[in-house]
């Protein structure tokens, strides 16, 4: 719920009879918590804040400030503990642990799900459906994360621990956590586990052995899966050498992973050229290709292959197979394109130095011809009608204006003042009735309105003031919204409009030099239009096959930037033009591209 940044409405010092009541509030929602628990939670005398925010996917939330802290806050009428409260009653809630790798997956807004728990010798917790929940990490009784179950403890266990576990509302590291102090977890030992049994080679025994060490996540835009599936093998074998490694997703499918990742790699070539490669395209950049065509033939399931250190989110075949060309016979995409020529599929040539393109193809080509596109096995469509990601859909951006001060007399006749927000139309009409109620159009020529004092002081510069008399409709108009002050309103789909003040910034796309002589494509201000940087940065590193970081963007509050080796700009804006459909408009930098025949 927190993992991305929330607008606060209000901040206020509590009253008497709210902490009063916020006190019965806390007794009636933790019957565990002792009278002199809730005393020292929620003091008598020392100050006390209540906070009303929205979340980033608009929920209301009221949140209650104490020392600095966020200590509980409140989502449609339930009380929830905050982990600085946890933290010194680790106690209040039946608490399940999981495996440190998992944090940063539920901090980015992943769910937890049941193959990743650690089952205690003593057992799991005993919860129903609903029951509130803290989440701890193995060695540390300190929860890290609080979330709602999503089926009581003989159901998780009648599933085998399978499906998901529990909806997570709040991590440690997420921005309400930010709100506070953003002091790290306490050290808190484990009830069950004896002291020795958390040894480094312990643990990572344990991990290897009883969770057989799978990571499959599915991050949501605004809520995600993490899942953890068994894998015998353990990540040392898998680790020691990964070109050998065996696809186990698929447990009917035992050849070596080169072999499989040289089927999926032409699968995935031949599939690109049936269906989204055309004729007028050529000549096209071998890089194109791959990220542009290759990678969005492909669904994208949340499938990553722990053991293969691949990132999220990856393009993988609709088997869940990820592609890795580094992984396949080939090596390198131009070892793979010659193979493809040799056969006569299509030519290649180097139209300048360093840069090939693909110039023709065979379409008529039996592999061509003959090509199925493969559908989805069932296994795979099982796993991922739980934990596909959402598809993007871009928020409706639509301007707005607001009336200053300085306007005020020209629209208070029309019920409206100062602050006011209206859209183009509501403007216009009220600029006509303005002008007609007044007798302002000229009788001579329609197409005139003559200026009244209320009119030259609202749009004229005070140059005009006694040469300007009588202005076009047209021009009246332009003046009077250049006058106005600039706003917008967002809205994302499911979700009740945004309006904010000011202009919305465009996504930014620039190319920077760095220390090294390299260039890095550098793309800001994405998240008004509700994309996350981190998923931008792992698609973009997948199809340009190139190192992306993602930093606070220099200047701007809140705000990340991501950064891509080498100039990406074709591939950034067929990710946000063709397939997150954003306006142009609303992108500036577009024409950095580099131009066919030119090196990267």
């Amino acid at each position: 719920m927190f993992a991305k940044a929330f607008r606060v409405k209000s901040n206020t010092a509590i009253k008497g009879s709210d902490r009063r009541k916020l006190r019965a509030d806390v007794t009636s929602a933790f019957p565990t918590f002792g009278t002199d628990q809730v005393s020292v939670l929620i003091p008598g005398k020392e100050e006390l804040n209540i906070v009303k925010l929205y979340a980033h996917k608009g929920d209301a939330v009221t949140v209650y400030m104490s020392g600095g802290n966020p200590i509980l806050f409140e989502l449609e009428k339930n009380l929830y503990p905050t982990v600085y409260t946890l933290w010194s009653y680790p106690d209040l809630l039946p608490t399940f642990t999981t495996w440190p790798l998992v944090l940063e997956k539920l901090v980015g807004g992943a769910d937890l799900m049941l193959p990743g728990l650690v089952v205690p010798p003593a057992g799991l917790p005993q919860v129903q459906k609903g029951d509130l929940c803290a989440i701890a990490l193995v060695g540390n009784r300190a929860p890290i994360a609080i979330g709602v179950a999503a089926m009581s403890t003989a159901e998780m266990l009648t599933s085998g621990l399978k499906g998901r576990g529990f909806s997570v509302l709040h991590t440690y590291q997420d921005h309400l956590w930010r709100s506070g102090d953003k002091s790290s977890p306490p050290s808190i030992a484990p009830l069950v586990l004896d002291p020795a049994d958390l040894s480094e080679e312990k643990v990572d025994s344990t991990f290897q052995e009883d969770l057989r060490c799978l990571t499959l996540e599915g991050k949501e835009e605004e809520n995600g899966e993490v899942h953890q599936a068994c894998e015998e093998k353990s990540l040392s074998e898998t680790s020691e050498d990964t070109s050998a490694g065996v696809l186990s997703q698929d447990s009917t499918d035992s050849r070596p992973l080169q072999e499989q990742m040289d089927e999926l790699l032409q699968q995935c070539f031949l599939h690109a050229l049936k269906c989204r490669v055309r004729k007028a395209d050529l000549p096209l950049l071998t890089s194109t290709l791959l990220g542009s065509h290759m990678f969005s033939c492909w669904q994208v399931p949340p499938l990553l292959l722990c053991w293969l250190n691949l990132p999220f989110p990856s393009a993988v075949s609709p088997e869940g197979r990820q592609l890795d060309i580094k992984k396949s016979s080939y090596k390198k995409l131009s070892k793979f394109l010659q193979h493809m020529q040799q056969e006569q599929i299509i030519q290649v040539k180097e139209l300048s130095k360093g840069v090939e393109s693909v110039v023709a193809v065979d379409w008529k080509h039996p592999r061509i011809t003959s090509f199925i596109i493969p559908e989805p096995s069932p296994t795979s469509q099982t796993v991922q009608e739980g934990s596909r990601e959402q598809p993007y859909h871009p928020p409706d951006i639509k301007p707005l204006y607001c009336v200053p001060a300085s306007m005020t007399l020209l629209f208070q006749e029309s019920g409206h003042k100062k602050g006011s927000i209206l859209e183009v139309n509501e403007v216009r009409t009220i600029i006509i009735d303005y002008a007609k109620k007044n007798e302002l159009v000229d009788t001579h020529n329609k197409n005139l309105v003559k200026l009244d004092p209320i009119l030259c002081d609202c749009i004229l510069e005070k140059d005009e003031q006694h040469t300007v008399v009588k202005l076009p409709w047209d021009s009246l108009l332009t003046r009077c919204l250049e006058k106005l002050q600039p706003a917008y309103q967002v809205t994302f789909p499911g979700q009740e409009p945004i309006v904010k003040k000011g202009k919305i910034c465009p996504i930014d796309i620039t190319l920077a030099q760095r220390a090294s002589n390299k260039k890095v494509t550098v793309v800001r201000n994405l998240e008004p239009y509700g994309l996350d940087p981190y998923s931008v940065a792992a698609i973009l590193q997948q199809r340009c096959q190139a190192s992306t970081t993602v930093t606070p963007a220099p200047g701007a509050k809140d705000s990340l930037q991501v950064q891509i080796q080498g100039n990406q700009v074709h591939h950034l804006g067929w990710l946000l033009l063709e397939e997150y459909h954003l306006p142009r408009k609303h992108i500036q930098g577009l024409e950095k591209a580099p131009k066919p025949g030119k090196k990267k």
